[in-house]
């Protein structure tokens, strides 16, 4: 059965769920794996539209891979407040991340072909367990490589498999399963695996913390930015808040202030005919000049083109 998703066009929590992912990542679900079999890997089949401009992808904690099946695409990505870096995928072209921080993407498909990719979620449990079982007391200091656009035929091999296992008629055998999931982790540990001594960036700032520091924001996009009073809500100095904070999500607190405003002006111009000036003055941009130019460097189009996309 196929599912739509819609179109991001509201704010995104920093982390999620395999199954959160999707909730923020336009395009359809051609089929999901369900059952006793698809306990160790979450595994989906995507339609994605042809041309999606950027959007923010949280992070989410289990190693996922997806593999190109169909089509043609300019895939571009880049760290918060980085450069974009694209690459060309076609057919057998794979992505890997386990990314501690969310990043953004964009792409436009080539072709006639549609572009259609496979998510696969190795599980934790089974990730940490394989890890140790391959590097024993090293698996702690293991983290993988981003790869993105790569080509490995061993790879595919595996997920020719279970696609295979996944399109099949009825909910596919779980020892099969299982023992596909184990070698693909042994695969991407062997292959992938980078002991860096730079540790990963860590969320800093407390949860909680966090979480009241930026529903403030959400509810306050229409006033200036007011660094003291954020760092109040946290209970901190403003020095202090504000590293914390860019440790924790990857951005300054006005430039995560500025997603968020660029985020509901582009929920507000998807969902209602309000014109583009009056949108602007709600997310605190009274210049409507000063709105284009801040929107079209966050969103990579101007506010009327992203009303007609």
């Amino acid at each position: 059965m196929t599912v739509d998703s819609r179109e991001q066009t509201s704010p995104v929590p920093l982390r999620t769920s395999p199954i959160g992912l999707e909730t923020y990542i336009a395009g359809s679900t051609l089929v999901s794996g369900d059952g006793p079999a698809w306990t160790d890997i979450f595994v989906q089949v995507f339609s994605r539209p042809k041309v999606q401009h950027p959007f923010l992808v949280p992070a989410v904690a289990e190693p996922l891979v997806v593999w190109v099946i169909s089509g043609q695409a300019c895939v571009e990505e880049r760290d918060l407040g980085g450069e974009w870096k694209a690459n060309t995928v076609r057919v057998g072209d794979f992505f890997l991340t386990r990314s501690p921080t969310p990043y953004e993407m964009r792409w436009h498909a080539e072709g006639d072909e549609p572009f259609q990719v496979m998510h696969l979620y190795l599980s934790v449990p089974l990730f940490d367990r394989v890890a140790e079982g391959v590097l024993g007391k090293a698996a702690s200091a293991m983290r993988l490589r981003d790869i993105s656009g790569g080509r490995d035929q061993h790879l595919s091999s595996m997920l020719e498999l279970i696609h295979a296992e996944l399109t099949a008629e009825g909910q596919g055998s779980r020892l099969f399963v299982q023992g596909l999931a184990q070698t693909l982790a042994v695969h991407l540990i062997r292959q992938y695996a980078t002991f860096d001594a730079e540790a990963r960036p860590s969320n800093a700032l407390p949860g909680a913390k966090l979480r009241r520091a930026i529903a403030f924001m959400e509810a306050n996009l229409e006033e200036p930015f007011d660094l003291a009073r954020l760092a109040q809500t946290a209970g901190m100095s403003a020095f202090h808040f504000s590293r914390l904070f860019k440790k924790a999500t990857g951005l300054s607190p006005s430039h995560y202030f500025i997603r968020q405003r660029i985020a509901k002006a582009q929920q507000l111009l998807q969902e209602t005919s309000t014109s583009i000036i009056e949108i602007g003055m709600s997310v605190g941009y009274s210049s409507p000049s000063h709105f284009a130019q801040i929107f079209r460097r966050e969103a990579g189009v101007s506010p009327s083109d992203y009303r007609r996309s």
